[in-house]
């Protein structure tokens, strides 16, 4: 899968499977600074991925601050041909001051076997 520069940091699309319901996300950083995935809640919002009152909810720090984020399983996140089934993400906010719906952190790209080559700028799956 191609990825996109913007302001010199690597974004792709992606397609979320949760509930039988699917929705493709574009805009989301590949970051192998992040531990985890996240994505924003008025994007996954479309596939009524929404709070619900036995969410437990968490902090997340980075370097763009803290968050309140919370966590489900979902049906799958597809990036091109390859799907990574019942994959847990975190949502929240996602307010960073530029276009963003979410980050592809490193728990996905090291259990996808993801191989990010930046001289091609792509992204492809050993697995």
């Amino acid at each position: 899968m191609q990825l996109l520069l913007q302001n010199n940091l690597p974004f792709i699309t992606i397609t979320l499977g949760y509930q039988q319901k699917t929705i493709t996300i574009d805009n989301v950083l590949v970051d192998t600074g992040s531990a985890s995935t996240i994505l924003a809640t008025e994007i996954v919002a479309g596939v009524q991925l929404v709070p619900m009152p036995n969410d437990k909810l968490h902090i997340i720090r980075g370097v763009g601050g803290r968050e309140t984020v919370f966590s489900r399983v979902v049906d799958f996140i597809q990036i091109g041909n390859y799907k990574l089934p019942r994959f847990e993400i975190e949502i929240g906010g996602m307010d960073y001051g530029f276009n963003i719906n979410g980050i592809l952190g490193m728990d996905f790209l090291v259990q996808s076997g993801a191989i990010i080559n930046l001289q091609s700028m792509r992204l492809t799956f050993d697995n």
